[in-house]
């Protein structure tokens, strides 16, 4: 736990993301890059995040920590091989996430859905509709939790699949409250990330950074309902600075709430009015994913708890006993580990590139040959 623990140290002391990023690309562990910033030559760090960095609040370390140990819980630094390929190519992308649920699923393909947080009951009904239809086809919906279209988008695709939710708080508050078994949900199939240590709470100034998270991990975004001046409107906008697709669903010249999204499509997004076009659109890109993926599994040498029954990372043979192991009938991961011999996790990594490949559907967490 000392690279974790000097991460939270790291997150707690407010330092600029382009300075934390440097830090942690240029030292070969998060210990050392602690070590840099506490002696902080050259940084120009203020009073307060130098006295963060050399006396920690005790008792926010140990939340953090205790955070941090629980099942199901990952802290993704800059230099994390796990640190998602997509993200760190947008433009400011956050130094570090904190991540309930299955981090791996930042690497998967996703497209996010955002929109109006009073939307209409048509605008509602696009939204599931959309994202069941996505994640049937095999793509991870990407939202931000709010009410209206990110909350119907991410029931939508919890109906057929599995979502991501990128929050403006730590990843153990719920905002709105009124979602919190809507969370729940996400985190036990899914995944909540978010940029900020346990126990921040929601801030007016958190919401707009989060969107560019949204953006920067989607191959692409779709903005279902949405007012002249909304976040969704500064998420599309981010997307497409991340050289991103953006899309946008028309309305009804009468609805205030499609004006943002016809804005939009004048000023050069794609018009759908179909989930089809929107997956037929992004496929290709898809396949970088894929292929970054690939480069990660091959090159990368994983944590040791990532690596195969052998303990060494997974290999071309490995690759082949899983094959034969997977069936046309849906096989639970618990299964596929004694049928292999692998261990959870490097089979984790290789059903995702699978995925990606287009060999493998998953469904609530059960893995099984396309037909």
């Amino acid at each position: 736990m000392e690279n974790d623990r000097a991460l939270l140290i790291l997150a707690r002391a407010g330092l600029p993301a382009a300075t934390l990023r440097a830090l942690l690309e240029a030292r070969p562990a998060p210990a050392a890059a602690l070590d840099a910033a506490r002696h902080g030559a050259g940084l120009g760090l203020a009073p307060e995040m130098r006295m963060a960095l050399q006396q920690p609040d005790p008792a926010a370390l140990a939340a953090d920590l205790a955070w941090r140990s629980a099942p199901g819980h990952r802290l993704l630094g800059w230099q994390d091989p796990d640190y998602p390929a997509l993200l760190r190519r947008a433009p400011n992308p956050p130094p570090l996430l904190f991540v309930a649920g299955d981090a791996g699923l930042l690497w998967h393909p996703q497209v996010a859905i955002v929109g109006s947080r009073h939307p209409s009951a048509g605008g509602r009904e696009r939204a599931h509709r959309f994202a069941e239809a996505f994640a049937r086809a095999g793509w991870t919906v990407t939202s931000g939790l709010a009410e209206g279209i990110d909350g119907a988008a991410h029931a939508g695709a919890l109906a057929a699949g599995r979502t991501v939710a990128v929050v403006g708080t730590g990843a153990d508050r719920c905002y709105p409250a009124s979602h919190a078994g809507l969370m729940a949900r996400i985190v036990a199939t899914g995944a909540v990330a978010t940029e900020h240590p346990p126990g921040t709470g929601a801030l007016a100034s958190h919401f707009p950074s989060r969107n560019r998270i949204i953006a920067g991990l989607s191959l692409g975004t779709v903005v279902i309902e949405a007012a002249m001046r909304s976040g969704a409107l500064i998420s599309a906008r981010l997307a497409a600075e991340a050289g991103r697709e953006v899309f946008a669903l028309p309305g009804s010249v009468d609805n205030p709430t499609a004006r943002g999204c016809h804005r939009l499509i004048r000023d050069g997004a794609a018009l759908v009015e179909s989930p089809e076009e929107v997956v037929e659109a992004l496929a290709p890109v898809a396949q970088a994913l894929a292929d970054a993926l690939r480069g990660r599994l091959e090159t990368a040498p994983p944590p040791p708890a990532d690596r195969s029954a052998r303990g060494q990372p997974p290999t071309g043979e490995d690759h082949n006993r899983l094959w034969s192991a997977l069936g046309h009938d849906p096989t639970g991961m618990d299964s596929l580990a004694e049928r292999t011999g692998l261990t959870v996790a490097a089979l984790s990594s290789m059903l995702l590139l699978m995925e990606l490949e287009g060999r493998v559907v998953a469904d609530n967490g059960r893995y099984a040959r396309r037909p």
